[in-house]
Formats: C-alpha cells, structure tokens, sequence
C-alpha cells in the first residue's frame, strides 16, 4: 500500500498545502496512521480513497495546529520584551549579581530564574521542576538567603572575599550562630 499509494498522497498533499516539506510530513502521518489502523484498512480499490480520507483529516489537524503556532507566536511577541536593567542601576551591580549568581548551584539559580524572569509562582515552579511545592518554598528561601550573602560578600573589585583559613565567606559566622543560640 505505502509503495502503490505513497506518491499520489504526497502530491495531494503538495496540491493544497503548497509547501513539499509539509506534505511529506502529511503523507509519512497518513502512514503512520495506517500502520496503526492496518486492520481497518479497506482491501482493494477501497483502500486509496480511505487514505485520502485520512489524509484530509491530517492535513486538518496540521492546519489547525499551525494556526494555533502561529496565534501563540504572535501572543509570545507581543507579550515578550527584553527587561532592561531597572533606572539608576549601575553596570557593576549587574555584574555582581551575575558573579553571585554563579557560586549557586545550578537548581538554586534555575529556581531564581523562574521566579524573577519567568514569573512562574512556586506552585507553578514545582509543576516545572517536578517537585512538591513545599519544597519549592524552601528551596526558595535558602537560594535567596545564599544570594543576599554572596552579593554582600562581593568586594568592589567584584571578587568575592573569601577566608584565607577555611574558604569559607567571612561573616556567616556570626549569622549562624545566633541563629543555632535561638534554636536552642
């Protein structure tokens, strides 16, 4: 059948689309199709106007989703824009907050992102990064605990201070053992 019939579904498909590309996609889906539904099949002289049948109804379907590609993609440009850094921010702190977004880890950062650049909710972020919206919300409050401190610690050359003993960024100390007294 795909031997016999292949040629002529493509160029029904050419006929009204226009585009070759496109018609073949339509006619290996008019396959795929048939592969599936073997068993309905017509036998005999039935079978090619079966496959134009299925042909019409798959070029249906691609027409309908291109339609709707192209709906989305013009919502998309409307409602995309680039964000240009907010008035009065310096260069430099823009740089610093790229350098302290680059000592988290990558979750951390992707977690960030969707926030603020995406806008997504953390009900929405848990769907996206398949996990319980709780842990999202706790994720959240130690990514942007770990950002504050890397951006406080960033010394004006841009370099993020370190100590020089144990590699760790000088002044959480004090942070967390205030925090562990009030635990206790």
């Amino acid at each position: 059948l795909f031997d016999a019939e292949f040629v002529a579904i493509v160029g029904y498909a050419a006929r009204r689309l226009g585009d070759p590309a496109d018609a073949a996609d339509i006619a290996a889906e008019v396959f795929t199709v048939v592969w599936r539904r073997i068993g309905d099949v017509p036998m005999g002289p039935e079978a090619r106007p079966w496959l134009y049948g299925v042909a019409r109804k798959v070029m249906a379907n691609h027409t309908r989703g291109a339609q709707r590609r192209g709906r989305l993609v013009d919502r998309l440009r409307n409602e995309l824009q680039v964000r240009p850094a907010p008035s009065g921010t310096a260069h430099s702190d823009i740089d610093a907050l790229r350098l302290a977004l680059s000592t988290l880890p990558e979750d951390d950062r992707e977690l960030l992102s969707l926030i603020v650049w995406e806008g997504l909710s953390p009900a929405e972020i848990a769907i996206a990064m398949n996990v319980p919206a709780g842990t999202v919300r706790s994720r959240l409050h130690r990514a942007r605990q770990q950002l504050r401190h890397a951006l406080a610690t960033i010394d004006s050359d841009g370099v993020i201070e370190r100590s020089p003993q144990t590699g760790h960024v000088p002044g959480s100390g004090q942070a967390l053992a205030a925090r562990h007294e009030d635990l206790q």
